[in-house]
């Protein structure tokens, strides 16, 4: 394993003026840099400017066409992004060199879920519970973007995130240190509030519409289900989420 850590793993990148804006003004936050398309003009620009200097924050210039790029979103740029620092964003693989299963104790692993609503909210739920880890990779889930921070109340930039390529890979890394992987499904073994669950535990997150994919969905160990009521077949995943970490803090109090 490298110790060079990519800056994506290590940063958010925030795009459009409101929003850089925004992050400028939050001195809880530390910005890496702001980065301005080259030629760049109109309202915002000047106070992004001024907001920078004032918090010595590095700004840099750049082609319009560089810009879309690194922002990863070229329609809604604007022509400005900036680098937030996620203190607690890392590499999946990082964090179980350093930690292992010692270090981390409860994980959600994120599989198919495309809705940066959806991404955001789980991120605030999951932060909120204190769950150990939200693995967020990069295939196949919604990247971590201003509509992401958004829905979690800015809570995203100290999420505990961690990094992987395919959420599958993820969860074969973590079976591979002893973590027990379990299932969301309406026909599960067994119901969420009474199963068995030891630690440490990865709960694997799908989309409503196809669940998990199949290469995740071979790795689990667990399936259990919510109880329902009134007919109703299924939550929305991030309320899903936000059922199973707070089942967490209960069976942690016990």
């Amino acid at each position: 394993m490298t110790d060079e850590i990519s800056p994506k793993d290590r940063f958010i990148t925030v795009y459009g003026r409101n929003p850089v804006h925004e992050v400028l003004l939050d001195d809880d936050l530390r910005v890496d840099k702001v980065v301005i398309a080259e030629g760049a003009r109109g309202s915002g620009l000047r106070e992004i400017q001024q907001a920078a200097r004032r918090r010595r924050v590095d700004v840099q210039y750049a082609s319009a066409e560089r810009v879309k790029k690194l922002a990863g979103n070229g329609r809604q740029d604007q022509g400005v992004f900036a680098d937030v620092v996620a203190p607690r964003m890392r590499p999946l693989e990082a964090a179980l060199a350093a930690d292992g299963a010692a270090g981390l104790r409860t994980v959600l692993v994120l599989d198919g879920v495309t809705t940066p609503a959806n991404v955001g909210m789980i991120l605030r739920s999951a932060t909120a519970a204190g769950v150990d880890g939200v693995v967020v990779p990069r295939r196949g889930v919604a990247s971590i973007d201003p509509l992401v921070v958004k829905a979690s109340a800015g809570v995203a930039f100290r999420a505990p995130i961690l990094k992987a390529f395919t959420a599958a890979e993820a969860v074969a890394a973590l079976k591979a240190v002893g973590f027990h992987v379990v299932g969301l499904d309406a026909g599960g073994d067994d119901d969420l509030f009474s199963a068995h669950l030891p630690e440490p535990v990865a709960f694997v997150l799908g989309s409503e519409t196809a669940g998990l994919s199949p290469d995740v969905a071979e790795l689990v160990d667990t399936w259990v289900s919510i109880p329902m009521a009134a007919g109703v077949e299924s939550l929305n995943v991030s309320a899903a989420a936000a059922v199973v970490c707070f089942e967490l803090v209960r069976r942690s109090r016990l």
